[in-house]
């Protein structure tokens, strides 16, 4: 008896997700990224060339970092409440633009006028600066939620990426251009980084134009006030800021000593550096796949292990340890650095995204100066191994504290990943 087939039974679960990295927009965002990241790695390193060719004088090259700093440090905060303001892609255009314009009045001042090198490295910091928050809003608009775990990592590889090629393709090609072209190659960089992200999918809600808006500092001050909302997010903060004003600039300041002193060379340096940079590297392409089930925990544990750096420079050990702690900070600091990004796309509120991050950006990068000024007078007066303890000490405990702070085994106030 001749029966009539059953229809096949539609397959109803969730289709599998695209990779990030098969996005365009996405693409062009973080093609973007690694530009500006190129740029800004490379600028330090082609000022140096400049001190070597005799273009600019060492005190010159430190008033001019000094101001690069000076005006990230401004801009980075006024850039995140304009990012919320207004379109996302347009102050990453226009920031981007800023410093693309600097760079080629750094190299027209070079060697005639170390005003406009200043006032050109502030421009310069400006752009650098706004850019940041508003890439980190511009990540959550074009990214689904689901997937920003793995733009972030994307995001942090071309980062540490372009720690490793900017001073070294800079090197190549210091071989066959001088150091004003090199500018100008930078400036090129920054309008990539201007023009090639494309727009957010994020449009301003109906009337929103029309409404009064408050000043700047009212709406920085707002968004301070989103922050606090978080109490996970205060106490990772807290804790990078002091991870890196006290145990990254100590390990700055003592592992070029300890690299000449206890071993009598100076491939200890390049080699603990670099390995920081590929544990970094490594600690990205794991984050953007892992998903323990406590979060915070585990990422608060990341940020702990940087303790080891310094650690590792107050015992006579053997270099290879040296290296292999790098290793592992370096690996450490992106396993905190993916969620913690991607915690904070998810939990705060979308128009206050970008002034938040500014935050983050402000406290963290803003005290490492501070931090690098502090710590070698007091290794003069205290020695340098009794410095490296109190650092690797708070290294260990400050991530442990803040681990205890309510909501911050999940990064939020709920155990599973709430979609914005």
């Amino acid at each position: 008896m001749a029966t009539t087939p059953l229809p096949a039974t539609p397959r109803t679960g969730p289709s599998p997700a695209r990779s990030v990295l098969r996005d365009t927009a996405f693409l062009r965002l973080w093609a973007g990224t690694t530009a500006s990241g190129l740029a800004t790695w490379a600028l330090p390193f082609v000022l140096g060339l400049a001190v070597l060719h005799r273009e600019l004088g060492a005190a010159g090259l430190g008033l001019v970092l000094a101001a690069r700093t000076a005006g990230f440090l401004v801009a980075v905060a006024v850039g995140g409440v304009l990012a919320d303001r207004h379109s996302r892609r347009a102050v990453v255009l226009w920031s981007a633009l800023a410093a693309a314009v600097a760079a080629p009045l750094l190299a027209l001042g070079l060697g005639r006028s170390l005003v406009l090198m200043t006032l050109a490295a502030t421009l310069a910091g400006a752009g650098q600066g706004a850019c940041r928050p508003a890439f980190q809003a511009l990540t959550a608009e074009i990214v689904a939620a689901d997937r920003r775990q793995q733009a972030n990592a994307a995001m942090t590889v071309a980062v540490r990426a372009s720690t490793l090629a900017g001073p070294t393709l800079t090197a190549l090609l210091a071989a066959f251009v001088d150091v004003g072209t090199l500018l100008l190659g930078i400036g090129l960089l920054w309008l990539v980084a201007a023009l090639l992200p494309g727009r957010g999918a994020a449009a301003p809600a109906p009337g929103a134009a029309a409404a009064p808006r408050a000043s700047l500092r009212a709406e920085f001050v707002d968004g301070i006030r989103e922050a606090r909302r978080h109490p996970w997010f205060l106490a990772g903060l807290g804790a990078l800021t002091a991870v890196i004003a006290l145990g990254y600039s100590a390990t700055s300041v003592a592992l070029p000593l300890i690299s000449r002193d206890r071993y009598g060379t100076e491939w200890v340096l390049a080699a603990a550096m670099t390995a920081y940079t590929v544990g970094a590297l490594g600690g990205a392409l794991v984050a953007a796949r892992r998903r323990p089930r406590s979060p915070g925990w585990s990422a608060f544990a990341g940020l702990a292990v940087y303790g080891f750096a310094p650690l590792s420079l107050m015992l006579p050990v053997h270099p290879a340890v040296v290296i292999a702690a790098y290793v592992v900070a370096g690996a450490g600091i992106e396993l905190f650095n993916v969620p913690w990004f991607t915690a904070t796309q998810r939990e705060v509120a979308p128009d206050k995204l970008a002034r938040v991050s500014s935050l983050d950006f402000l406290l963290s990068y803003g005290l490492a100066p501070l931090g690098l000024a502090l710590i070698a007078p007091a290794i003069d007066a205290f020695g340098v191994t009794p410095v490296l303890a109190v650092c690797a000490a708070a290294c260990f405990l400050l991530p442990a504290a803040a681990a205890l702070v309510p909501t911050a085994r999940h990064f939020g106030r709920t155990p599973g990943p709430r979609a914005r």
